[in-house]
């Protein structure tokens, strides 16, 4: 029940593989990010895989997936962008 009285139902035709996708989302997600301040390589490359495969496991509307992809590119573009100016190791 919200604030405003309503009562939502939770999803039941999720399955266990959209569950799965979604924690492998956010631990993309997080691996990303920590590979930004430490060996880009060899954090994000392997997260972005796992954010790949767990869109690939999800289906319909997959915005955590989905996010995960963006914010994984994302990071490593700028993984490798503030590696190189600070020269620090990529790998």
């Amino acid at each position: 029940m919200n604030a405003d009285g309503e009562i939502f139902h939770e999803n039941a035709d999720r399955t266990t593989s959209e569950t799965v996708a979604g924690f492998l989302a956010a631990i993309a997600i997080f691996v990303s990010l920590v590979g930004l301040a430490w060996h880009p390589i060899r954090l994000i490359v392997p997260s972005l895989a796992i954010a790949l495969v767990a869109s690939g496991m999800g289906r319909g509307k997959g915005r955590l997936q989905f996010a995960a992809v963006l914010i994984s590119a994302v990071c490593l573009f700028f993984g490798f962008t503030i590696a190189v100016a600070l020269s620090k190791p990529l790998w």
